[in-house]
This record gives structure tokens, C-alpha cells and sequence, in this order.
């Protein structure tokens, strides 16, 4: 057992596994909080599973009150497991893991995903292959078989935000002009340069996460990625999604409130648009922000007036997170922790 203080952040132990100086090629880093049977799922698909090449499993579970921790402890003594004794977020806490990483490449992988056979070696063999690439990521389903389309994304821009704002992506789901940031009907079923790579399965450098600081930590969950992915566009990569490389997975098991992670998600979203656009498009983005939340209001309330059996929940959602407005409007603080 090798234990120390995480750099850069004092109150954390990593537990189990050894640290070997020698580089492997692949270290795959786990975020998980209060998601332990689905944690142990990860871990054990990923070691049925396996990688033809050198790989390491580093774990930081940012202060779980599940047994998440100990669990992973019993069951998987190979994994190096940080323990975190906060709750450090997904960007600060993928941070402290990748500090303590050794591989090539560093794989970010959600605790609700299971990958399948030839996964790993699949993405790590197509990033080596396509280098102007950067950033890399998979096709991701869900537990039933079907399609999620949630492992990668279009940026968000002045007219996605228009229309999402005012119902067309709903209207014309498969329509790339009216549903960009989706890219309208794309199976996810071919090698395509996209704009964002969801966190789930996100393989990338170290190098030039390295050069990129890896995330930023003023984003405590929701929009890192896509910032991420952003910011290694301005340095010329131009991320890449491969059919190849294929995994299960559950979207929102960390969250527990669906106006909560709503509030996250718009927080995010709101930070991207301020940090991202051109001053010139910041009130035009406030606006359509503002918008997309009243239009759901104003949607939820009719429709549980007539149905409240029904749609009382989700009216109750969208008030709350109308009453939450100057936390999201707001997007996350920029003197964050870095």
C-alpha cells in the first residue's frame, strides 16, 4: 500500500496499487461520488475487458457516504484509489487523479459506463493513428442497446442557442440546420470530426492536457469538457469520434435532483457562452439563456393546469429552477480555485 498527500491538495490519501515511475500507455482516470454499485461495474468491465497495452486505473472518490471507497478497496486492490475528503467536483477532481497518473494517454471514464470488448485498445490505437486529433472519444449506448447520443456534441453558437431556446431542435430533432449541437440525426456510426467530447469517454494526451492545464476548475460540473475541447481547438487539434470504440452509458447517475443537475447544466452552458463567445454576442446569449428557461415555465404550467396528474412535476421543475435563475445566470465563478 503506498499512501501520501496528493499534490496541490493536502486532505486526500491515495490507498492501494503502486505508483510506477515508468510511464505506462494508458491511465484511466474515475471520478466517482455516491455511485458505488455502478462504480464497481465500471471497474470490473473494465478488467474483464482488459487492454493489450500497459494501463493503470486510478480512482478518486471525492468523499462518498455509500461505501463507494471502501468497496473499491476490497474488490479491486489494483486500482490506485484516492480519497478525496470533499467533494472536489469532476474538473478539480479529474486534476488530482491525473496528477498522480503515469500513461501516455489519460482516459476519462464515468463510473456509470461499462466499456465494451476492444474499447480501450480501439481508442488509444485511433488517437495514435489520427495525432491532429487532440482529443478523443467513442459511441456510447444505452444499458437497453440503443443509441446515446451524449459522446460528443456541436459548440454552442448565437443561432444553436436560438433554437433550443425557442423549441426548433425540439420541432426537427434530426435536422443538422435547426439541432447543431446535437448534429442532427448522425448515428455517431462513422470516424467525424466533432466540437466536444463528453467527459464519460474522453481520451486525451498528456501532453497536451499538460499544456492545457487540464480542466478548468472554475466549471464544477457540466461545460469542462466542451471548454476543454475548446480550448484545444485555438491550439489547432480538431477532435475526433471513433464507432470503434463502443461503451454503456448512464447519463446523470451522479445527480440526484433533475432541476439540480438542470441548474448545473445551465450553469455550464451559461460560463461556455461568456467565456467562449465574442463580447459583442454576450447580451444575445443572456437573453436566449433567459428565454429557454421562460418558455419552459410558461410550457409546464399550461400543460399542468390541464393535467396536473401529469405534468405537476415537471411544472414544479421549472419553477424551481426559475427561482434559482441568478445562480445559473450568473454562470460559475471565475476567482474559482484553479
Amino acid at each position: 500500500m503506498a499512501d501520501g498527500a496528493v499534490r496541490g491538495y493536502r486532505p486526500a490519501t491515495i490507498q492501494k496499487g503502486k505508483r510506477d515511475p515508468i510511464m505506462t500507455d494508458l491511465s484511466i482516470l474515475i471520478i466517482s461520488y455516491n455511485t458505488r454499485d455502478l462504480l464497481l461495474n465500471a471497474l470490473k468491465a473494465v478488467r474483464d475487458v482488459g487492454c493489450s497495452r500497459p494501463y493503470e486505473v486510478i480512482v478518486l472518490d471525492n468523499a462518498s457516504h455509500d461505501g463507494s471507497a471502501d468497496a473499491v478497496a476490497e474488490h479491486f486492490p489494483e486500482v490506485r484509489l484516492i480519497r478525496s475528503e470533499e467533494n472536489l467536483g469532476f474538473a478539480k477532481g479529474n486534476n488530482v487523479a491525473a496528477e498522480q497518473a503515469t500513461g501516455r494517454w489519460l482516459l476519462l471514464l464515468n463510473p456509470d459506463t461499462e466499456v465494451y470488448p476492444g474499447a480501450l485498445d480501439a481508442i488509444v490505437s485511433f488517437a495514435e493513428a489520427n495525432p491532429d486529433g487532440g482529443v478523443y472519444g467513442g459511441r456510447t449506448f444505452f444499458p437497453d442497446g440503443s443509441l446515446n447520443i451524449a459522446s460528443c456534441w456541436g459548440r454552442i453558437t448565437p443561432w444553436s442557442l436560438f433554437c433550443s431556446a425557442f423549441g426548433l431542435t425540439a420541432l426537427m430533432p434530426k435536422s443538422s440546420l435547426f439541432n447543431p449541437e446535437t448534429l442532427g440525426g448522425w448515428p455517431r456510426d462513422s470516424v467525424r470530426h466533432v466540437d466536444i467530447i463528453t467527459g464519460c469517454f474522453l481520451l486525451i494526451g498528456r501532453d497536451l492536457w499538460v499544456r492545457l492545464g487540464g480542466f478548468d476548475t472554475r466549471f464544477w460540473m457540466y461545460g469542462e469538457d466542451a471548454d476543454l475541447c475548446l480550448r484545444a481547438a485555438r491550439l489547432g487539434c480538431r477532435p475526433m469520434i471513433t464507432p470503434e470504440a463502443r461503451l454503456m452509458h448512464i447519463v446523470g447517475a451522479s445527480s440526484q435532483s433533475t432541476a439540480r443537475r438542470t441548474i448545473m447544466l445551465h450553469t455550464g452552458r451559461a460560463s461556455l457562452v461568456y467565456t467562449h463567445w465574442p463580447r459583442v454576442w454576450l447580451p444575445w446569449g443572456r437573453a436566449m439563456l433567459w428565454a429557454w428557461i421562460v418558455n419552459r415555465v410558461v410550457a409546464a404550467s399550461l400543460l399542468a393546469t390541464a393535467m396536473p396528474r401529469r405534468f405537476g412535476p415537471l411544472r414544479d421543475k421549472w419553477q424551481e429552477v426559475w427561482r434559482r435563475r441568478r445562480e445559473w445566470m450568473a454562470g460559475y465563478p471565475a476567482e474559482a480555485d484553479a
